[in-house]
């Protein structure tokens, strides 16, 4: 399959387990709608699908849900299987993902550093002017 066609897949799958667990239709408690899918991996020969799911919760909370989805990843197989016409679907294997959780961590640890070198620059222009 080509690479296009691999990429665009993904995103199909992406969006409708998304969708599942916005709509709640995944009936685990462990699967809160505070789970965020990322990105779908599909491999080259339709095997298999990595399913990259993060969230803003703390990482056990996160790995909870990850542990969820992965016990109801035959209903989701399923379900998804009669929505995308595929002659072999691929198993889904979810992995947890803290990629956008460190973003903004990093984010926000450049805002710190750019305000401190802004407030010492600040002061350093007050001494000089006294």
């Amino acid at each position: 399959m080509s690479e296009f066609r691999l990429v665009r897949l993904g995103e199909q799958i992406r969006n409708e387990i998304s969708q599942m667990i916005l709509k709640q239709q995944i009936k685990d408690p462990r699967v809160s709608t505070f789970l965020n899918i990322n990105r779908v991996e599909v491999s080259r020969d339709l095997s298999y699908a990595k399913v990259y799911v993060s969230s803003f919760m703390d990482d056990k909370k996160t790995e909870k849900g990850v542990k969820g989805l992965e016990s109801a990843a035959g209903f989701i197989q399923s379900t998804l299987s009669r929505k995308l016409t595929l002659r072999q679907f691929p198993k889904l294997q979810f992995v947890c993902d803290s990629s956008i959780k460190e973003g903004f961590e990093m984010v926000r640890k450049l805002a710190e550093i750019t305000e401190a070198d802004a407030a010492a620059s600040a002061s350093s222009e007050n001494n000089a002017a006294d």
